[in-house]
């Protein structure tokens, strides 16, 4: 997901109030209402099937903001059952159930609903059942951080539609298993729209077909795994931009979808694509959808990393450090949140931490180093330090106040590499941890976890800090001059038990490393004239506290 231009300002508009999981550090102090525990858990209902494959299927009403249509649902028994639960909003009408050509009632639960079959589905059996449906979905208050369906006009007063639903959920427009840790291994998504539009979603255009003097068909294919949130609509008067880009995997399509009358502008400010593609694929590897080939979408909100069909509304911008950050940031979410994601809202900082992170990758592979800290320094200002970056599981938390799963994510991981001391090394795992993980769901856990166990270094209470404890490291420190030495005590406090991440001295020209714990050390060093002692706050995240 996005936040607001922060090269520019750095100010953040995002929709989340933080809750607190068991293990962070701070209390609960919101309600989880039932809707977001049937939306959050795997209950017995959900965790007995596997969703294989989606075929979903759209007609647009542009005058009464309305949708009708269908989902087939592919499913395979984990286990036998014979109750399952889908979900759908309450305010869209579900018409039939069918399943083996026989209807089913339904029983409708605020936005899930439930499927009692008349015999056990048996453990491996694979069933198909389709919903069909119509209805006037939520619309967008303020896309993409306030999601939903967007009726927009473009400036000369035609149609565009668009939608983004990551925190809310896809379910507010069409029926599915609404959980992140179920997606299917791939989706055929079929819109229909007027003549004279175009309807562009996800994975790559099979076919069109005219339906009659009105409508037309759009079909797509996707033949990845898709997070339910990243499937998207986009309607308008589009003029296509064909392109490709020869990479790690071969030829990739590259298709732009644009309002007619930015074609030639969208066409210069596009050419930020290959050279991104080509720096991902540096430090990651492939991107992670070449048969899908690689869109953007021109949209009426700001932007959302919808997996091979990202929502572009930047006004062909660049920022202060000269990037266009909704195709930067977005396409780091292919790989990070798209391929790879988590199976539960309330571990968001691997899609937006990593991400965000990757941000300063693309200025250093550009632009050098000093770029790249210099681009971490204005992310280091919007860190905010109030609530913890993990928030409480199985309730589909999406209620976040501060954004610091983006910016304190990012640095975090920049903290780590510094921890390592190698970039060698520390490029190796970003590239080994990707590929270790790519096209599945995960958790923080299995992250860290893995990462730990590629380094000689413990850095499980490393992360287990920045992602529990809402507060920044602070360095203690008591300098006092003797007559031929300095005498420095120094010591961790506002961190978690055991944490253990050096931190760089500057003295002399030197690079003098300490490795402090939350006891109190000392280190003796000869009294040099004009010399001060610093600490590298440019290559962890910490604050310096002087006694």
């Amino acid at each position: 997901m996005i936040v607001t231009d922060r090269p520019h300002s750095f100010s953040i508009l995002i929709l989340f109030l933080f809750l607190l999981k068991s293990t962070s550090v701070f209390s609960q102090n919101t309600i989880i209402g039932n809707n977001n525990s049937l939306r959050g858990s795997l209950n017995e209902y959900r965790s007995c099937f596997d969703v294989t494959y989606y075929d979903l299927s759209v007609k647009a009403d542009l005058y009464s903001h309305s949708i009708s249509g269908s989902n087939d649902i592919q499913m395979e028994a984990v286990r036998d059952f014979e109750r399952i639960q889908l979900d759908l909003f309450a305010n869209m009408v579900i018409d039939s159930v069918v399943c083996n050509g026989n209807s089913h009632s339904i029983e409708r639960v605020g936005d899930a609903f439930f499927i009692q079959f008349p015999q056990i589905i048996k453990e491996g059996e694979r069933i198909s059942v389709s919903v069909y449906y119509h209805g006037i979905p939520v619309v967008a208050k303020y896309p993409p951080w306030d999601g939903g369906f967007v009726w927009s006009r473009d400036s000369l007063n035609r149609d565009w539609v668009g939608v983004s639903c990551q925190g809310i959920g896809a379910s507010l427009w069409w029926p599915n298993k609404d959980h992140l840790s179920d997606r299917p291994d791939s989706m055929r998504i079929a819109l229909e729209v007027p003549n004279h539009l175009m309807g562009i979603s996800n994975g790559k255009l099979s076919r069109t077909i005219k339906l009659d003097s009105e409508n037309t068909k759009w079909i797509w294919e996707v033949s990845y795994p898709i997070n339910n949130y990243n499937v998207t609509v986009n309607i308008g008067h589009f003029a296509h931009i064909k392109d490709h880009y020869i990479g790690m995997g071969g030829r990739l399509d590259l298709d732009f979808y644009v309002l007619d009358y930015n074609l030639d502008i969208a066409r210069q400010q596009f050419k930020q694509v290959q050279p991104m593609l080509k720096c991902y694929e540096h430090y990651f590897g492939a991107y992670p959808f070449y048969d899908d080939g690689y869109k953007l979408v021109e949209t009426p909100y700001y932007g959302m990393e919808h997996q091979s069909c990202i929502a572009y509304g930047n006004d062909f911008q660049n920022n202060e450090f000269d990037f266009d950050y909704i195709i930067i940031h977005e396409s780091g979410h292919e790989y990070w949140g798209n391929c790879i994601s988590i199976r539960d809202l309330g571990e968001l900082w691997v899609h937006e931490g990593f991400t965000t992170y990757m941000e300063s990758l693309f200025m250093e592979y550009f632009h050098g180093k000093e770029a790249a800290l210099e681009y971490l320094e204005q992310q280091k200002s919007s860190i905010e330090n109030r609530y913890a970056m993990l928030g409480p599981l199985n309730v589909n938390y999406d209620n976040w106040l501060d954004t610091d799963i983006y910016y304190k994510g990012s640095w975090m991981l920049h903290s780590i590499r510094n921890t390592i001391n190698d970039d060698a090394i520390w490029f190796d795992l970003l590239k080994t941890v990707f590929q270790h993980f790519k096209y599945n769901t995960v958790t923080s856990e299995e992250i860290i976890d893995y990462m730990d166990s590629e380094i000689d270094y413990n850095l499980k209470q490393i992360f287990n800090n920045y992602l529990n404890n809402p507060e920044s490291p602070e360095l203690l420190i008591k300098i006092k001059q003797k007559k031929e030495d300095v005498h420095i005590r120094y010591a961790w406090r506002k961190v978690i038990k055991d944490f253990d991440m050096p931190v760089d001295m500057l003295y002399e020209n030197e690079v003098i490393r300490i490795y402090p714990t939350d006891k109190k050390q000392k280190l003796e060093v000869p009294v040099v004239e004009g010399e001060e002692i610093r600490f590298d706050t440019r290559l962890s995240y910490f604050k310096v506290f002087r006694k």
